[in-house]
């Protein structure tokens, strides 16, 4: 029969495995590319699909976007990697990057809310590659209303399918930003009113997961932080404006203060529109800009030109009436991707701009007042910030009215204050109101 014509000894062995099989042993490990844009579209593509081009060549389309939409974060890791997502509401997601749907070169990706069990109204701000992130480095947090915080690394070790608290966040705040430190590093906020503060991020100290953090930058009422950025000594600042101006600064024209001040002068606001960007670019990215009626334009940064803080600039878009710049974003220089060329500098371009001269020799006559009064340059800094609460001017004006000797008698009113430091500048420099200023004038005819 058939069973004594062909049965041998079996050769296959039959045991127990120990342990189950893990999915993850069943996908293969690969160097990919993870893209997100602004509008929270992600996808992974193997790295090889950026295939190296010859020098001057045209590239390939990365990803497809809507028309008001943009890449915002695009990095390469394993894809067995982690990556950590972080979200307006303050909390933190880690997920495998093979976890993220492959796709295709041109399409946008999936939306993250297919992907995480995001709660109504929460979004994705950030994502950051979890195999860069060493044990010693630090997660910096910026929120909205400009409270800042620092935790170690190793506090987000641990986590849940449903994401943990990275920041406690107040109702009527958000989480805005989230950056990568080395624990000395020098971290730049800016804000929607044109001011900007740069301080060494020692000045914070290292918190746990659900810490609300310390205030970064103190801020006027109704004005908000649009960017944070850690920065080197030869970073270069981008500040562009939501009527369209734009301009330049070297990193060297912010100087460092202490953290929770008003901060600098960045841009003025007043005549030339709020702030919509401030961000770190460099000598060969392409600056694309979204306007609020769904216009896109993309301009080569060699084209503007730099400025000291808080100058005008050049107009880098022409925004319709009614409407805005609502994001900028970078990108690799592409000659023929450039749609516009901003506009030639005008004579008034640098206008407002403080020379280096100026600006040491303003610090030389704090130093000095400071020295006379017995004070420290810490404690100047602090009357020069109440300056600039009580009176709403920027740091210059507010230095000039400390040096100015205004507070030597200590007088008791704020129109006492400014009537001795210069009535005929009343209106103009310390930006009184009329009521304000002829008070003032007439304190001044009395003594």
């Amino acid at each position: 029969n058939l069973r004594d014509k062909y049965s041998d000894e079996r050769r296959t062995e039959i045991s127990d495995v120990l342990g189950e099989v893990d999915i993850e042993d069943l996908i293969p490990e690969e160097e990919c590319v993870l893209t997100k844009t602004v509008n929270g579209y992600i996808k992974r593509l193997p790295a090889d699909t950026y295939n190296v081009q010859n020098r001057g060549g045209r590239g390939i389309t990365g990803m497809t976007t809507r028309e008001e939409d943009s890449v915002e974060n695009m990095f390469v890791c394993s894809s067995h990697d982690y990556i950590m997502l972080f979200s307006n509401l303050g909390r933190m997601y880690r997920i495998k990057a093979y976890e993220i749907p492959e796709g295709s070169r041109t399409p946008k990706g999936m939306n993250l809310v297919n992907i995480l069990p995001l709660m109504p109204d929460e979004k994705i701000t950030i994502i950051l590659p979890a195999s860069e992130l060493d044990e010693d480095n630090y997660i910096a947090m910026v929120t909205k209303k400009g409270t800042i915080k620092r935790t170690k690394v190793s506090e987000f070790r641990n986590t849940r399918k449903s994401g943990i608290i990275a920041i406690s966040i107040d109702e009527d705040d958000e989480l805005g930003f989230v950056r990568m430190t080395d624990g000395d590093q020098n971290i730049f906020i800016a804000t929607r009113d044109g001011l900007a503060i740069q301080f060494n991020e020692t000045q914070v100290r290292a918190m746990g997961r659900t810490a609300r953090g310390v205030r970064a930058i103190n801020m006027r009422e109704g004005d908000c932080v649009i960017d944070m950025a850690i920065t080197e000594p030869d970073t270069k600042i981008l500040t562009v404006t939501e009527t369209g101006y734009g301009r330049i600064s070297n990193i060297s024209d912010y100087r460092l203060q202490s953290r929770g001040g008003k901060g600098l002068t960045n841009y003025r606001t007043e005549k030339y529109g709020n702030v919509a960007a401030t961000i770190p670019v460099g000598d060969n990215d392409d600056i694309i800009m979204i306007a609020s009626n769904g216009i896109v334009i993309r301009i080569f940064s060699g084209d503007i030109s730099t400025f000291n803080r808080p100058a005008k600039g050049v107009r880098v878009m022409r925004v319709a009436e009614g409407e805005k710049i609502l994001s900028v974003a970078l990108a690799e220089h592409n000659e023929e991707e450039v749609t516009e060329k901003p506009e030639e500098a005008t004579a008034d371009a640098a206008e407002g701009a403080e020379t280096p001269e100026e600006v040491a020799a303003a610090d030389e006559e704090v130093a000095e007042k400071a020295k006379s009064m017995g004070q420290t340059m810490a404690e100047a800094e602090a009357v020069i910030a109440s300056n600039m609460h009580e009176w709403g001017v920027d740091a210059a004006t507010a230095a000039r009215m400390y040096t100015s000797g205004m507070y030597d008698d200590a007088p008791t009113t704020p129109v006492k204050a400014a009537a001795e430091v210069d009535i005929a500048q009343a209106e103009e420099v310390i930006r009184l109101t009329e009521a304000q200023a002829e008070a003032a004038q007439k304190y001044w005819d009395i003594v």
